[in-house]
C-alpha cells in the first residue's frame, strides 16, 4: 500500500513541476515560445523522452527566461543548427529508451536467475 501511495504522491508531484515548467514556457517572448515548442516535439516524437522532463525542460526555460531577459534572440542561444543544441542538450539525460534497456536486462537476468 506504501508504494502505491508513493507512486500517486510522486506522480502528482511530478505533474506539479510540469505545468510550473509549461506557465514559465508560455510566459517567454514568442520566439523564444515558438523554439521551445519546437524543441518539445522534436524530443516527445523523435524517441527521445526522458525519464525526467520537468528538470530538462525547466533547464531550457531557465536558459531561454535568461536570453530573454539580455535582449537575445533565441537562435543566439541555440544557434542556427537547433538539433545540435538539442542534441547537447539531451547529453547526459537519462531517456526512457535506456531506462527500458536497463528494465530488459534486470528482467531477463531475474528470470535467469542471475
Amino acid at each position: 500500500m506504501n508504494n502505491f501511495l508513493n507512486k500517486i504522491m510522486g506522480d502528482l508531484e511530478a505533474k506539479k513541476e510540469w505545468k510550473a515548467v509549461e506557465a514559465r514556457a508560455k510566459a517567454l517572448p514568442e520566439e523564444y515560445r515558438v523554439v521551445y515548442d519546437e524543441i518539445k516535439n522534436y524530443i516527445w516524437h523523435g524517441g527521445a523522452g526522458v525519464v525526467d522532463p520537468s528538470n530538462l525542460f525547466g533547464r531550457l526555460v531557465d536558459l531561454f527566461e535568461e536570453g530573454a531577459a539580455n535582449g537575445k534572440h533565441v537562435l543566439d542561444i541555440t544557434g542556427d543548427d537547433v538539433a545540435a543544441f538539442v542534441k547537447e542538450l539531451l547529453r547526459g539525460e537519462k531517456t526512457l529508451t535506456e531506462d527500458l534497456h536497463e528494465k530488459l536486462n534486470r528482467d531477463i537476468a531475474k528470470k535467469l536467475g542471475k
